[in-house]
């Protein structure tokens, strides 16, 4: 009889109910909003739909519907997590069928991408533009990132203790949570993104100067509330002045990685030293540098093929 009822529940308060059972408290701050988008959209989009009624037909029609005005990538996101509910409404039996089996993922044509990354050129053009004063600025912000690859908010999550400078190494154990209004530290993105960057001398140097007199404890980028929007606005204005393409904060992490795949340093090295999950993640996100450097190893083997005749 409880079972019977609870069919007769409207699926996105199952949802709701599900993301605030198995999500809060699990996953960052940052994902759980994504669940709590994902609620929303289905308020809006099938505010009557239940579960008895959620059959392949009826999802299918909600990916449609929501694909209308989404990108077939941020189509597929929302389909990956409205699944996890639905496949546990399954197993509890409050949904006869998968009704996910065989779904078609549909989307608006992408936009025109942005520039991933810089060549080494356009990178030296920029950091020859930054303002790098006696003092922390966010040219400091940008150089770091270029020249390390941390992700946005592990960058500003930096402070003096996380400088080893005998060993001109950076130790990455926190992030900070920039999207709260008083900011705080927060866990990285996984546990492998907990990891020791080692610097370049110069840099090393740089930062043992600028954090001298600075609270070892407080991150060292952060004096009031961040916003990705200024940072990116500022390195807008310095790849303007470059003349080169304009890149985002992330892209700096991308060009760092590339300029390493190039320099032939392994991908194994690379996916360590950006905090990667797995190797998987770093071939999926350069392959197209990989087939590049694939292809220019093809030409070396060709070579000292042809020296052995």
């Amino acid at each position: 009889m409880v079972r019977k009822k609870r069919t007769q529940q409207l699926f996105h308060t199952y949802f709701l109910e599900w993301v605030e059972l198995y999500k809060v408290g699990a996953v960052r701050s940052v994902t759980l909003d994504k669940y709590y988008i994902s609620h929303q959209r289905l308020t809006e989009l099938v505010p009557e739909l239940k579960l008895c009624d959620l059959d392949r037909r009826a999802y299918q029609q909600l990916l449609n519907d929501y694909a209308k005005d989404h990108e077939k990538q941020t189509t597929l996101d929302f389909h990956h997590q409205i699944k996890g509910a639905i496949m546990d409404a399954v197993d509890e039996g409050l949904i006869e069928c998968n009704p996910t089996r065989k779904i078609i993922i549909k989307g608006k044509k992408p936009r025109e991408k942005k520039p991933k990354f810089l060549n080494q050129f356009e990178l030296q053009l920029l950091l020859k533009q930054l303002n790098l004063q006696p003092t922390i600025n966010w040219d400091w912000f940008i150089l770091l990132v270029a020249k390390t690859g941390m992700r946005f908010s592990e960058a500003l999550a930096i402070t003096p203790n996380d400088f080893d400078f005998s060993k001109q190494m950076l130790d990455i154990s926190k992030t900070w949570n920039y999207r709260g209004t008083k900011g705080s530290f927060q866990p990285t993105k996984n546990p492998s993104s907990v990891r020791k960057i080692q610097l370049d001398w110069q840099l090393a140097m740089q930062f043992s100067n600028l954090t001298r007199n600075l609270d070892p404890e407080q991150p060292i980028f952060i004096s009031r509330r961040v916003f990705n929007s200024t940072i990116n606005h500022r390195l807008a204005v310095l790849c303007r002045n470059a003349n080169i393409p304009i890149i985002t904060i992330h892209s700096l992490r991308h060009t760092h990685a590339s300029l390493l795949l190039f320099a032939g340093v392994s991908i194994a090295s690379v996916a360590r030293r950006l905090g990667h999950s797995s190797m998987s993640t770093t071939q999926e996100t350069y392959l197209h540098i990989i087939h590049e450097l694939e292809n220019q190893d093809s030409d070396k083997i060709i070579r000292h093929l042809a020296t052995l005749v």
